[in-house]
């Protein structure tokens, strides 16, 4: 049986962190599906068709890894792709409420498909895609934060 895990997020744009649980999921799944999901709450910086462009250029070295979007409930997207789990990252203490509502809702939802939480490396801990965009919008140097055609991409959007 192929375990598919999903690692669902806005992206807007993808960092370090976010790359480093990709590429930990990828060594324990047979497949991984990265999915921009439409967070309404947030008015992003690259629209989604960026952000998967972004996404495919720094993870195609690593074979078992796709890209794709959906603007629905996340449970229903991992329902579609036959998804075994869900992939979370956590960078603190304080994602893991909103974390656990998240998952408790995706539970009650659907119960036969797992959500796993990916602690971040410490040297992540701190990132996340707001800050990142925050420190390069006033060209800070964001290098090693950001894969590099990332980098290029915010420099580029903040010209």
């Amino acid at each position: 049986m192929t375990k598919i895990a999903v690692v669902p997020g806005s992206f807007d744009p993808i960092t370090m962190g976010h790359l480093d649980i990709v590429k930990r999921a990828s060594s324990i799944f047979d497949e991984v599906k990265v999915v921009v999901m439409n967070n309404s709450s947030k008015n992003p910086l690259f629209d989604v068709d960026e952000r998967m462009a972004l996404i495919a250029e720094v993870t195609q070295a690593i074979p078992n890894v796709t890209v794709d979007s959906f603007a629905g409930l996340l449970i229903d997207y991992a329902v579609e792709a036959k998804a075994n789990a869900i992939i979370r990252g956590l960078r603190a203490v304080s994602d893991f409420e909103y974390e656990m509502q998240i998952t408790s809702m995706n539970r009650f939802l659907n119960e036969n498909i797992e959500t796993l939480f990916m602690v971040s490396n410490n040297q992540y801990s701190f990132l996340s895609s707001s800050i990142v965009k925050e420190v390069a919008k006033y060209q800070g140097n964001i290098s090693g934060l950001v894969p590099d055609a990332v980098e290029k991409a915010l420099i580029e959007k903040f010209k």
